[in-house]
């Protein structure tokens, strides 16, 4: 019999790093997602896991950025307002460390990402609420998802690094 767990986006984060001028990083993230499993045990082991971000929810602090981001220079809010992750295979070894492989869709581009990291565990929260929780990270190549844009410096220094680290800290839910 599976087990269905939802995401708990109260106690979840979804954060990106990217360099800017190759000196300095820069983090965003996004605040309105959905996510889903469905497991055979409480461990995650074979876990099947959807997940969505609302473009749109993007965030790095500045108003100005966050708008660019959104544009046809990087995520085309407009034409993809959604970014999906659809889980192809889970592992965890023996002292909980995990690598999650799915499939990544940004824009119309779906490509294959790995992420690693760890299950720490289960809890029962105060209100008889079983939770699981996970901390994970990856990279991925910005321009493989069409997120094109690129600019240099007078002196030639790259503005925005290609490669762009993903940090997701995610609690779910099992649902009754």
């Amino acid at each position: 019999m599976s087990t269905k767990w939802t995401i708990d986006p109260m106690h979840s984060e979804i954060e990106f790093k990217v360099k800017h001028l190759m000196i300095s990083t820069v983090t965003g993230k996004f605040t309105s997602f959905t996510a889903e499993a469905e497991t055979e045990n409480d461990e995650f082991t074979n876990a099947n896991i959807s997940f969505s971000a609302d473009v749109n929810s993007i965030t790095t602090g500045n108003e100005q950025r966050d708008g660019h981001l959104k544009s046809d220079d990087f995520f085309n809010v407009e034409q993809f307002p959604a970014l999906t992750f659809k889980s192809t295979h889970l592992s965890k070894d023996a002292n909980g460390a995990i690598t999650l492989t799915g499939d990544l869709t940004i824009r119309d581009i779906t490509k294959s990402v790995v992420l690693t990291g760890e299950f720490n565990g289960l809890m029962t929260d105060f209100y008889g609420n079983v939770k699981a929780g996970f901390e994970l990270a990856g990279k991925l190549n910005r321009k493989d998802y069409n997120l094109k844009w690129t600019a240099t410096t007078e002196a030639g220094g790259v503005v925005v690094s290609d490669e762009v680290k993903l940090i997701c800290n995610i609690q779910m839910t099992k649902v009754a």
